[in-house]
């Protein structure tokens, strides 16, 4: 931990939610943590790192790189046992990860030579070892890869971390406080860890002036003099460190009644939360805010505010859904199965961190969600005057989203870990070995022993032990699956723009951002309509940011095909500069018309020749309707060196063969 001194949580200025769960958290760590959800400069990571100078001091065995507790050490502690050792005392300890770690940096590494040469488990902890019984912070959780991120769930539902490698394996206690911060435009989380962390808070920049100012003006003075302003705030910050001992203190006198039970438990099942972990981290929410206004008996206040911190994250079903909760449907259902014994509320003493009134709790109204417009018979737009853009149609509603079958990128890539294309990954299947580059991190044993074994009589071997040298060992090459660039191309124009016809085709486009949610994918949105092509959302992360933009889209005018492709071009040669493992794929949505300026037809052709040139793959959704089909669509695909397939065939059996069309017609090798 840095010497510097860090910005003092008692001098952040508002975010209340923010400081309230932080402070719950170091009350009672049973709560199970924290994802602080906002958009970017509005202090989550300040608070996280001040949080943990007001963390209490732990006493750990003198020496023990596992941080085990004196009075009840880890039997299974890799630096034990531990009879009659030395206890001191130090400071919690907050551990960041970050978001490009190794695994081995995470669970820590085995010498794997020693191991197999000696016997001997020479172990080198990671961060899961330095977090224990500390806190564990990860910033941009959402961006976390999935190797990691399962690692975090084994940890975080075991209370420990196992390293194996080819049979030796090693297991420390791993019980942390998770801190995840996150920006919801880069994309969500996995429902698997979003569920791990016992609260989330959303925090936004205040829109009050004077409160603006006052964050601009405390910020600069720390800058200018950090020592100094963190020592005008020292007094405050050893208050509140008090309180949270007192609290800590007072928490196992808190008593939890059967009122307070009914309504937590009518309160899960009314929001139809899933499983039962929600009722038990409210429960141990409700129980941490009586401690912290100081009293014994948990309130309806107490379960109200833990429904705002606990349950928002856990009612989402899809990623387009934003996390929230109906504050009246919540008072009424604990109205409704509220107890007479209820004690009469006690707001509690009023501290730096504000008492369980102090916030507002729950989620800030989420706006930018445009209404709706209402259902209306409506014909497809006539053709514009020349040289106009014709009529613009206000959007429609995307029809309902359904599941689709894989589109993959051909042959072998290196990208980023996903679930859509094949690629060399440090996971999956073993397909063979070669000498290590750099750190040995998968073992492949048995190529191990075949490169050692003509050399054990040169090395003098006398023993059952294999003499292993280094140049012996060799690493495992893996085949798993990568995420891809899904870049959309949505025809938006006067002939797609049928009420009837576009809700069809928001709603495939929605079904495979779901999917690519799904699959971890990066994602990008192109439309074209009018006289131009428009990049209606950059390549990013985050899926639900491409389905708003989807709903908000207008419709009509011409159709300028070719002028949407060399978007399209465009885009992915830049992506290609950033990111050039990531393979892309692209999906464009139309009915292959072309109209506007000289040669429409022809000039989409050749823009469709740039992707085949550059050996992109590519899938054509076929949106074209009705008995007379002109099969424009089917051309365009074979221009792109793709396959087309149609609104129908996209969630039909018939799609199984896609991949393989795929690969025929773009004719890339593995």
């Amino acid at each position: 931990m840095s010497d510097a001194p860090h910005y003092p949580f008692t001098a952040i200025v508002g975010q209340d939610d923010l400081r309230l769960g932080l402070l719950l958290n170091a009350v009672s760590p049973a709560v199970g943590g924290v994802l602080v959800r906002g958009e970017k400069g509005t202090a989550k990571s300040t608070a996280v790192r001040a949080l943990a100078a007001l963390m209490p001091d732990v006493d750990v065995v003198a020496g023990c790189r596992f941080s085990c507790a004196p009075s009840s050490p880890d039997p299974a502690c890799p630096d034990g046992p531990h009879t009659l050792a030395e206890a001191v005392s130090r400071p919690a300890r907050m551990v960041e990860l970050p978001v490009g770690a190794s695994e081995d940096r995470l669970v820590g590494a085995l010498d794997i030579e020693r191991a197999l040469a000696d016997g001997v488990k020479a172990f080198e902890p990671g961060l899961l070892a330095d977090a224990h019984r500390g806190v564990l912070y990860v910033d941009e959780v959402n961006l976390l890869h999935d190797h990691l991120v399962d690692l975090l769930l084994d940890a975080a539902a075991m209370g420990a971390s196992y390293v194996e490698r080819e049979g030796v394996s090693v297991r420390h206690a791993a019980r942390f406080l998770l801190v995840g911060t996150m920006n919801p435009e880069e994309g969500e989380l996995r429902p698997q860890l979003l569920d791990r962390f016992g609260l989330t808070v959303e925090v936004a920049a205040s829109r009050e002036p004077e409160q603006r100012v006052e964050v601009v003006r405390r910020r600069l003075a720390f800058d200018d003099d950090p020592a100094g302003f963190a020592a005008r705030w020292a007094g405050e910050e050893a208050a509140l460190r008090e309180r949270i001992v007192a609290a800590r203190a007072l928490l196992p006198e808190v008593t939890l009644g059967d009122a307070a039970l009914r309504q937590i438990a009518a309160t899960c099942a009314a929001f139809e939360v899933d499983g039962m972990r929600a009722d038990i981290v409210m429960a141990r929410t409700a129980t941490a805010l009586a401690a912290w206004a100081g009293r014994t008996d948990v309130t309806s206040d107490d379960v109200r505010q833990a429904a705002l911190l606990a349950l928002p994250h856990r009612r989402r079903r899809n990623p387009f859904d934003a996390p929230g909760l109906d504050e009246d449907q919540l008072d009424e259902t604990l109205e409704e199965f509220g107890g007479d014994d209820d004690p009469d509320p006690d707001p509690g003493p009023d501290g730096p961190g504000g008492g369980p009134d102090g916030g507002g709790g729950g989620v800030p109204p989420q706006g930018g969600e445009p209404e709706a417009a209402p259902e209306t018979e409506e014909s497809p737009a006539p053709a514009p005057a020349p040289g106009s853009g014709g009529g613009e149609q206000a959007p429609v509603k995307a029809a309902e989203p359904f599941r689709t079958k894989v589109l993959s990128v051909p042959g072998l890539g290196d990208g980023a870990a996903g679930r859509r294309s094949r690629a060399r990954t440090e996971h999956g299947r073993t397909t063979g070995a070669r000498r290590p580059r750099g750190a040995l991190t998968k073992l492949h044993l048995a190529a191990t022993v075949q490169a050692a074994a003509p050399h054990q009589r040169a090395r003098g071997r006398s023993g059952p032990g294999l003499v292993v040298r280094r140049d012996d060992l060799r690493q495992a090459t893996r085949e798993g699956r990568e995420g891809n660039l899904v870049l959309f191309v949505v025809d938006a124009s006067g002939s797609m723009a049928a009420r009837q016809r576009m809700g069809a085709v928001k709603g495939a486009v929605l079904s495979l951002l779901l999917d690519a949610y799904q699959r971890r994918d990066k994602v990008g949105l192109v439309t074209f309509r009018g006289a131009a092509a428009d990049l209606a959302l950059p390549p990013t992360s985050s899926v639900d940011a491409a389905a708003a933009r989807l709903e908000r889209l207008p419709t009509g005018g011409r159709t300028p095909l070719a002028a949407g492709l060399l978007k399209a071009h465009e885009v992915l040669r830049v992506e290609r500069l950033r990111d050039p493992a990531r393979r892309p794929l692209l999906v464009v949505v139309t009915d292959g018309r072309a109209t506007g300026g000289p040669e429409p037809v022809a000039l989409a052709a050749r823009a469709a020749g740039l992707h085949a040139a550059q050996g992109t793959a590519s899938v054509v959704v076929d949106c074209e309707t009705g008995p007379v089909r002109l099969g424009m669509a089917g051309e365009l695909a074979g221009a792109l060196g793709g396959t087309a397939v149609t609104l129908d065939e996209l969630r039909a059996d018939a799609i199984a063969g896609l991949v393989r069309d795929v690969r025929a017609t773009t004719g890339r090798a593995a």
